[in-house]
Parts: C-alpha cells; structure tokens; sequence
C-alpha cells in the first residue's frame, strides 16, 4: 500500500523549474544585499554575492532533506547581520521558498518545530550587529520573522488541497472500478439469464423431438399410421422449436429502447399452462400424472414461471435420462409455500441413454434461488430420481389486493 504522506508531495519535477526557483532566490538575496538603513540602493557588496549563491544554492536539496534545508537557509539568514549587510524579508527568500517545501511535505507538529525557532533565530543575531540600532526596527525584523512563518502557511495550505485532490481522485477512481464491476456483474447475470431462457425453451422441444422420432422409427415397420402420427407431431414440435428460437434471438438483437417487443414473445407461461404441457410429453410416450394438494393461489409472474420451467426441466431430463416410461408431479400448496415434485420410479422398458452432464439441474436451482425457493434434486432409495423445489408464496395481504385488482383469478 503506498503512503498517504508520500503521495500528497510531487516529485523534485524538471531541472528548469529547480533553476527557476535559485535564480529568483538568488535576484531576491542580490537585491537585498543592495538595500541600505537609509533607504538607499547601492551595489551589492562581494559578501552579497556569496550569501546569496550559497543560500540560493542550497534550494534544489529542498526536496529530498526539506528540515536540513531550512536550518542550512536560516543559518545563512542569520549571517546576513554579521556580513555588514541589511537583515529584510529580501535577504530571508530561500528561507521563505525552504519553509513553503517544508510545509508541503511535512507533517504539522515537524513543520512547527523547524519553522518557530528559525524565525525567531532571524530577529534574534540583527540587534547585536547592526549599529544605532533602534525600536523602529522592530517592524522591519517583525517582516522578517513572518516571511517563512507566511510562506509555511501557503505551504500549508497546498498541502489541503493536494489532500483533498487526491481523495477526490481516489473515490474517483473506486467509483469507476464499482461501474466496471457492476456491468460486469450485469454482464454475468444476463448471460446467465439468456443461457437459461435458451436452455429452457430449445431443450425441451429438442429431447420431444428426438422422442417423437424414436417412437416412429420404432412403429414405422409394424404400425405405419402411428408412426405417421408421431412424424405428424415431430414436425409440430420442431416447427415450435424454431419458432420460440426465432423469438428469442429476435428479443435479444432489439436495441433497449425498442418499445414494442410484443410481437416477438408470447406471455410467459406459468401453472396454468401446465395441462398443455404434460400432454407434449404424453404425446412423446411419457405417461406422466398430475396430483394437487392444498387451494391453488395466484402467484407472481416471476414465481409462477420458475414453477413451469422447472416441471418442463424435470420432465425432460425424465425423457433424456430415466430408463422409465412413467413420472408423476405433485403441487402441494399450503400457507407459506408451494412444493413442487417431479419423480420417476426408474423402471420401465426403456435403456437409458449415456449422455454427459448438462446444466439442467444447475438452471433449476438458479431459478429457484432467484425467487427466494430451494431445489433440491437427487436419486430415491427406492429407485428413480426426485425433483423437489419450495417456492415462496404472496401473503395474504397481497392476494388479496391482487384479487381485488380483477387481474388474477383465484385458481388455476
């Protein structure tokens, strides 16, 4: 993880602007070495010239030692009284520039413990060696104590905005990588949902198909009028096939803001259609029994179709899988939830088929997770496998407003 602190101070930057900064550190030291008690300009004195390029030239190592930097620049302010020349804000500018870079990097408490005592330092030495030396230059000194204490707090203030510029482009940053992850999050879901609605829609006319076909291939010598029968169906069944595949394909290429797509779907099917449903696999050779137990209630169209896709599923994987030629399914509604069980007694004439494993099962209990239901699928003890699923029911409370509402009836 990188430092917080580090990453509030930019780097050293190019050479030029570090030239920039001792050059005009060095005029400003110069032209204060030129300045007189009397107010009078005369030309700065060799010892002007030294002060200045030694203090000015300690500026670039700001960056990397900004604590060393201001004691080595305030020493050489110090020194300023001593050489004979004039203390002024003036002569005082790499300290100003070393305390605004120490303010930058450092913390509070550091900047505070360099900067007071080197500002007191400047006004401390001056009173000693300047002569006639008078309480009207108090003002003066006073400048010259403020300078690097007023620099620091630009310094300071910089930092602030650094901070928060910085903060602001991290929660930029974080709320770009939450969109990326929710679309991609989006993504995965919809192309679940898709490879479900295609798995549903397609596999079940195909395994009819494929049922339909091996029953007329198996009368087509002894029983040629029921073998045409089941060719009759099989075309009905692949003509359906073809037709909910177009749809389908036809629902995902429309833009978002295509406003009528009713007449490339059909109502999405639920309990109610059932009955029909049980007579495509009876038609196929599947002998298949409903019972139901308990008072049917509407349900939502999301929990009502999971019901009908997963009766279709199960009965699928009954004709793909089980070597039987028979299946039962059980509704039991009761206050709180509808139960929904598809089973096969595993016997019959028929050899199962050796297919590999599919995403049936896994569609199923996606489905049922996705509506607060469980799914619950494996072999029976004695023999066939079970289907079982727990769908959530509407309160009372919701019926009953749904009733009222003359939009759904009371039973199926």
């Amino acid at each position: 993880m990188t430092d917080r602190r580090s990453s509030l101070a930019p780097p050293a930057g190019p050479w030029w602007r570090n030239g920039a900064v001792v050059a005009v550190a060095f005029a400003l030291c110069l032209l204060g070495g030129a300045l007189r008690v009397d107010d009078t300009v005369t030309p700065p004195p060799l010892t002007a010239y030294l002060l200045a390029a030694v203090s000015s030239g300690l500026l670039p190592a700001r960056h990397r030692a900004p604590v060393a930097t201001v004691i080595a620049t305030t020493v050489c302010g110090m020194l300023v009284a001593p050489m004979g020349l004039l203390s002024s804000p003036l002569m005082v500018a790499p300290t100003a520039i070393s305390a605004y870079s120490l303010a930058v990097r450092a913390e509070r408490r550091v900047a505070l413990a360099a900067l007071l005592p080197a500002a007191a330092l400047l006004v401390a030495v001056p009173p000693f060696f300047e002569t006639d030396f008078s309480w009207a230059d108090t003002s003066r000194l006073a400048t010259v104590a403020a300078t690097p204490l007023v620099a620091a707090v630009f310094g300071r203030s910089t930092r602030h905005r650094r901070a928060y510029l910085t903060i602001m482009e991290e929660r930029a940053r974080r709320a770009e990588e939450s969109r990326d992850e929710e679309a991609r999050r989006r993504v995965a879901g919809e192309r679940l949902r898709i490879a479900r609605e295609l798995h549903d829609l397609v596999a079940h006319q195909i395994t009819l198909a494929n049922a339909q076909a091996t029953v007329a291939a198996h009368l087509f010598a002894t029983r040629p009028e029921q073998a045409r029968t089941s060719l009759d169906e099989l075309v009905g069944t692949t003509r359906h096939a073809l037709d909910e595949l177009r749809a389908t394909v036809g629902l995902l290429r429309q833009p978002e803001d295509t406003a009528d797509t009713s007449a490339l779907t059909e109502p999405a099917p639920g309990l109610s259609q059932v009955p029909e449903l049980l007579s495509t696999f009876r038609r196929a050779g599947l002998a298949v029994s409903m019972h139901e137990d308990g008072t049917a209630r509407p349900l939502p169209p999301a929990i009502d179709l999971t019901a009908y896709r997963v009766i279709q599923e199960a009965l699928t994987n009954v004709t793909k899988h089980a070597a039987t030629g028979g299946a039962e399914v059980r509704l039991v509604w009761d206050r709180d939830h509808v139960t929904i069980t598809v089973t096969d007694d595993g016997g019959g004439a028929r050899k199962a088929q050796e297919r590999p494993p599919g995403y049936g099962l896994i569609g199923m209990r996606e489905r049922a997770a996705a509506v607060g239901g469980t799914l619950v699928a494996g072999a029976r003890p004695e023999g066939g496998f079970r289907v079982s699923t727990r769908l959530p029911l509407p309160t009372a409370s919701k019926t009953a407003r749904r009733s009222d509402g003359a939009t759904d009836g009371e039973g199926r």
